[in-house]
């Protein structure tokens, strides 16, 4: 952020770039904010400034700044309720003759950005819900923009290959406002794209969609499957006491990975020098979730020709996902940073309650298996794979 800017955004009126608000608690009103700031809907290409605890007269308000409120707002960004992710940045400066929290929003790669399913815009100084005109053109704004393998066309495949059914009565109720759906005048193919699952130039699903919602997603992406084996001992040479391979759309194999984690949790009573007992996991099932939903949302499918491997060991689980850490994401910043390789199949995840929050899948993971005295998680990331090992609890 840019001292000299700020201070003559603050100075002129409302506009489709800049908003003022006094109040620092309206998080409605700041996650519709961030939201029309992300979707551009000018198309200016620049971001959008967020003003908090500064008055209509573009003052300071007074109230105190803080960073427990600092840090509310910088949580917006992955609470789930703006998909896809915003980039934004959060700060306090000194500005209209005192403390003001300032939240600088990028317009987003993969427009329509929905705040709890409504697509929020500017136009010009107040904020409003998109019109079926608007997201269209939105959608097809897209295709200028896009970089991720998941927003990319589909092109070998038509809206013949996918399963809509499965977006139309499963997935659309969850990511989308209900009166929304009520509107009869959005064809399915904009409310597909509009969710970035279709693409209007090319009238071709993207590869998201194809994954998601396909009817054979592996005749498309013959890698995307995950493959399971139990051996009896601590290496691959000892005998396989089971193996399976999960295949089908992202939701069923999310499913079964549900299901996976469960079964290999391997519950067991614990007792105590009091006598006292208390169950504990061979592995914990949340934490083994979380990692096995990172790895199937965050894996290679581009250039990859390996699926999602998990080795069952007698004293230890692998993971190992096609990819390594993606973008800026260095090792130095793991697992502290974030950087989404497939943001698409993130949020559908999320929507459908995958994943609770963007971002917090290792920590979480690694907090479940300290509660259950496990060894922390191990990581390797490497530049073609990602390795996570997993300690059976002694």
């Amino acid at each position: 952020m840019n001292r000299s800017e700020l201070e003559n955004l603050l100075a002129e009126d409302e506009s489709d770039r800049v908003e003022l608000t006094i109040s620092l608690t309206d998080t409605d009103k700041f996650s519709e904010a961030i939201c029309s700031f992300a979707n551009d809907m000018p198309n200016s290409g620049r971001p959008g400034y967020l003003f908090i605890g500064a008055t209509p007269a573009g003052k300071a308000s007074g109230a105190a700044i803080t960073d427990e409120l600092l840090q509310n707002l910088a949580a917006i960004r992955s609470d789930g309720n703006i998909q896809p992710l915003p980039v934004m940045n959060v700060e306090k400066w000194h500005l209209g003759e005192g403390e003001i929290a300032v939240v600088e929003v990028f317009p987003s790669d993969l427009p329509p950005v929905r705040y709890k399913g409504r697509t929020c815009i500017r136009v010009g100084p107040r904020r409003a819900h998109a019109s079926p005109a608007e997201e269209r053109i939105l959608s097809e704004r897209r295709v200028d923009r896009v970089r991720t393998w998941d927003a990319r066309v589909g092109r070998e495949a038509g809206l013949d290959d996918l399963a809509l059914e499965l977006f139309t009565l499963s997935y659309r109720q969850h990511a989308v406002a209900h009166e929304v759906v009520e509107e009869n005048d959005r064809p399915l193919d904009l409310q597909l794209a509009s969710l970035r699952f279709y693409d209007l130039k090319a009238r071709h699903p993207t590869n998201a969609g194809v994954l998601l919602f396909g009817k054979d997603p592996a005749f498309f992406f013959a890698d995307a499957y995950v493959q399971y084996v139990r051996y009896a001992g601590a290496s691959q040479a000892d005998d396989v006491i089971h193996e399976q391979r999960l295949v089908g759309d992202l939701f069923d194999i999310l499913r079964d990975l549900r299901r996976l984690a469960r079964e290999v949790a391997e519950e067991r009573p614990l007792e105590h020098a009091d006598l006292s007992e208390s169950i504990v996991f061979d592995y914990p099932p949340r934490a083994m979730r979380e990692l096995f939903m990172n790895a199937a949302i965050h894996r290679n499918y581009e250039d990859s020709t390996t699926p999602i491997l998990i080795n069952h060991y007698n004293d230890r689980i692998e993971i190992q996902n096609p990819g390594g850490l993606h973008g800026d994401l260095t090792s130095e910043r793991f697992p502290d940073g974030t950087a989404y390789r497939n943001p698409i199949l993130a949020e559908a995840a999320k929507v459908l309650r995958f994943v609770n929050r963007f971002g917090r899948g290792i920590q979480i993971a690694q907090t479940e298996l300290q509660r259950n005295g496990s060894p922390p998680a191990a990581f390797d990331p490497r530049p073609n794979f990602f390795l996570a090992t997993v300690r059976r609890r002694p």
